[in-house]
């Protein structure tokens, strides 16, 4: 019992005090490409009209799921929309905590699973294909535009795009930063314990001429209007002159814990010194490791996932002494809420 009391205290922190009168509906959706090579898991948060009881979503023994109904009716009127990018290895699970909190604060928020880097799809072929995950983003935009019935309405110039470590460097690229695998060869061979180095040479998505040139090539999407990147990686590949002309405001957020794998002074710090100062904002929180921005773990998570996998209960750790997960992820459901709305086209408003 008192297991389950702590569990449902984590998700009352977890969710915002406005849930009851601004209530949430969710709906799942598989997306085709042309060629039907390339299905896209897209799952959609977005304001509702419903008086219908919300379920628990994605909540299991493991990690804290969060409130919805299941196919309500979307909300009259326009929305901002933001779309999420998982990290590598991860899912659209990893960030329920975050499109649950900015779906009740007005957001249509659409996450999805990039093939081959999820945490149960390691296709190599599909994972290589790096140059992919923007263009995944791109048609989950296209989909929750084609479907206000669905989703509700989307205000246009009001697109935003959130990426988690590799999802980080997946919204960097959308916006419009460009990325160069030699000199991320080269500077991985300087620091090679970095995780971004380890995972790139993993997926080795430059291992082919035409890969290569894909990956080296622009991959924005000129309606997205803002980006947030959550403790990113692989940003020492992109390039200086493409970071210094970035055309959209940038919310970059590290977790302050440093590790050897995940160093906010080689990555995240080390970016924003190349991003334009003026539309740039840095927010670097002490006590937050790179795993503080997934999932809230249940009391008793940790042992279970070294049961199933010895090593990775890492993911329930924050910082030495720090807050509870849930305190820090409200922090930064704060932070990119004020920073979507400072940086709203004026015309939108």
């Amino acid at each position: 019992m008192k297991t389950a009391l702590r569990a449902l205290f984590l998700l009352c922190l977890a969710t915002p005090a406005v849930a009851a009168e601004s209530p949430v509906g969710l709906r799942t959706a598989t997306l085709a490409d042309a060629k039907n090579t390339r299905p896209l898991e897209l799952v959609v948060w977005y304001p509702a009209s419903t008086s219908a009881t919300p379920e628990l979503i994605a909540d299991n023994a493991v990690f804290v799921g969060a409130l919805a109904v299941p196919d309500a009716p979307p909300a009259a009127g326009e929305h901002p929309l933001v779309v999420l990018s998982h990290g590598y290895g991860g899912n659209w699970l990893n960030q329920v905590w975050l499109a649950s909190a900015l779906a009740h604060r007005g957001f249509i928020v659409a996450a999805v699973n990039h093939p081959g880097t999820t945490s149960k799809d390691r296709s190599p072929q599909a994972a290589a294909q790096l140059w992919q995950r923007p263009a995944d983003l791109s048609r989950a935009i296209d989909a929750v535009l084609a479907q206000p019935t669905q989703f509700g309405a989307v205000a246009k110039t009001r697109i935003a795009a959130v990426g988690h470590s590799l999802g980080g460097w997946t919204v960097l690229e959308i916006a419009g930063a460009r990325f160069d695998p030699d000199l991320f060869s080269r500077d991985c061979s300087a620091h090679p314990k970095l995780g971004g180095c380890i995972g790139y040479q993993q997926m080795n998505p430059a291992g082919t001429p035409a890969g290569k040139a894909q990956l080296a090539a622009d991959l924005s999407d000129t309606r997205v209007s803002a980006i947030v990147s959550l403790d990113l990686g692989l940003s020492r590949g992109l390039t200086d002159a493409s970071l210094a002309a970035l055309p959209v405001p940038a919310l970059v957020i590290a977790g302050g814990v440093p590790s050897e794998d995940m160093d906010p002074n080689l990555e995240s710090a080390a970016m924003v010194k190349r991003l334009p100062k003026a539309s740039t904002q840095y927010v670097e929180i002490g006590d937050a490791t790179h795993f503080s921005f997934m999932t809230i773990c249940k009391p008793g998570g940790m042992a279970l996932i070294e049961e199933d996998s010895p090593g990775d209960g890492m993911i329930c750790r924050d910082g030495e002494g720090a807050r509870p997960r849930a305190q820090i992820q409200q922090q930064v459901v704060a932070l990119i809420s004020e920073f979507l709305g400072r940086t709203a086209p004026q015309k939108s408003l």
